[in-house]
This record gives structure tokens, sequence and C-alpha cells, in this order.
């Protein structure tokens, strides 16, 4: 009974912007993996040149290039990996101290119950949970995909040669969406975090995050140059 009682403290504006922020981190996501013809995102769009870039490495002699972005790209995912495991530690050892918490938030004139706030931050380690599982996934994709183009003939000949090369570019196309949750998730954490300064805080920093990724996705100067005519 005192547990609902605590939990009395949250507001129906509360559950509203939980609901808003969680929604359009579903919602945002489908979109930028599927966007209308009309208004293709960069994702999508650097998905075709991945496309290519597999078949390409089939001629490439020696792929050290090749074997060096895919690389890059499992560092990028491992780096980002270890910061979710450091910030999934750090909310942990907040909820642990949540007391402190309470502390300083009623110095900032916030008071409200210790488990407001422990809900609160697990809100947030929610998504940095997601993401951390995302970016692990992401790697073990990146891995698929350079055994796979490993075992591409370097004979453009080779009736196998194309098939792999699209298969591998098809891991490759994978890896990102895992790498792109990831990212996104890290994004809708630090939105999730804006619930400290109460419901209002809350939409007002989903709708921030949301702002800013559809921005970056449809209407950035990266996309645009990714839409340059060639010759």
């Amino acid at each position: 009974m005192e547990l609902i009682d605590q939990l009395r403290h949250f507001s129906p504006l509360d559950a509203i912007a939980v609901i808003y922020l969680v929604g359009a981190w579903g919602l945002l996501g489908y979109v930028i993996e599927n966007p209308p013809k009309s208004r293709i995102s960069t994702s999508v769009l650097v998905a075709d040149y991945r496309r290519e870039w597999m078949v390409h490495m089939i001629t490439r002699k020696p792929r050290i290039f090749d074997a060096t972005v895919l690389s890059t790209l499992r560092e990028g995912t491992s780096f980002l990996a270890s910061a979710c495991l450091i910030a999934i530690g750090g909310g942990l050892a907040a909820i642990s101290n949540a007391e402190r918490l309470s502390g300083v938030a009623r110095d900032l004139a916030l008071d409200a119950p210790q488990i407001i706030w422990e809900v609160k931050i697990l809100l947030a380690l929610f998504f940095i949970t997601n993401a951390f599982l995302r970016f692990i996934w992401s790697s073990r994709l990146f891995g698929y995909c350079g055994v796979v183009m490993a075992s591409v003939s370097n004979d453009e000949n080779d009736p196998k040669a194309l098939p792999r090369a699209q298969k591998a570019g098809e891991l490759n196309i994978t890896a990102a969406r895992a790498f792109n949750s990831g990212i996104r998730g890290i994004y809708f954490a630090l939105g999730a975090l804006s619930w400290l300064l109460g419901p209002v805080g809350l939409l007002i920093g989903s709708t921030l995050v949301i702002a800013i990724m559809l921005r970056r996705e449809f209407a950035s100067s990266s996309r645009a140059i990714l839409l340059r005519k060639e010759p």
C-alpha cells in the first residue's frame, strides 16, 4: 500500500508524457527505416551505398580498404556499447543512492518521494539498455558481414561472387539498422532524463529529441549531399 501511495505522486500528465516519449521512439524508428518514397531518410540513402560498396569489393585488390572500413564500423559500435555499459552502471548507482538524489532535488525545490526519482531514472536506463543490446548485436552482425566478405572470390566471373557480395551488403545494412536503433536509444535516454524536471520537462525534452532526429534524417546537409545528382 505504501508503494501505491508513493506512485500516486505521478499525475496523469506524467503518464501522457511517458506514453508520448515511448510512442515517439517506436514510431520514429519505423518512419526512419521505412520512409515514404517522396522523402527518403538518410539511413536508407546510405544503405544503397552499402550495397554498391560490396559489389565493388569483388574486383578490389587487395581488399585492405574494405577490411579497414568494416573494422572502423565495428570499433564504433564497440565504443558506444562500452559507453552504454558505463551509463547503465552509473544509473544503477544513482538508484541505489537515490536518497542523496532526493536531497539534491529538495535543494532545487523538486521535492518528491525517493521512488519517484528511481522510476524516472529507470526510464532512461530502459533506453540505454536497449541501445546497449542493439550495439552488441550490430557488432556481431558486422562480424558476420566480414566473414561473408572474406568468402567472396576475387574472380568476378565466379558465379558465387556477386550473390555472396550481395549477402554481405544486406548483412552490413542489417548491422547498420541495429546501430542506428542504438543511437536513437541514446537520444531518447537523454530525452527521458528531462523527466527529472517534471512531466512538462519530459514533453519538451521528448519534442526536442524528435525534432533533432527528424531534421538529421530528413532535412540535414548530409542528406542533401547524398541526393546530389551524379554524372
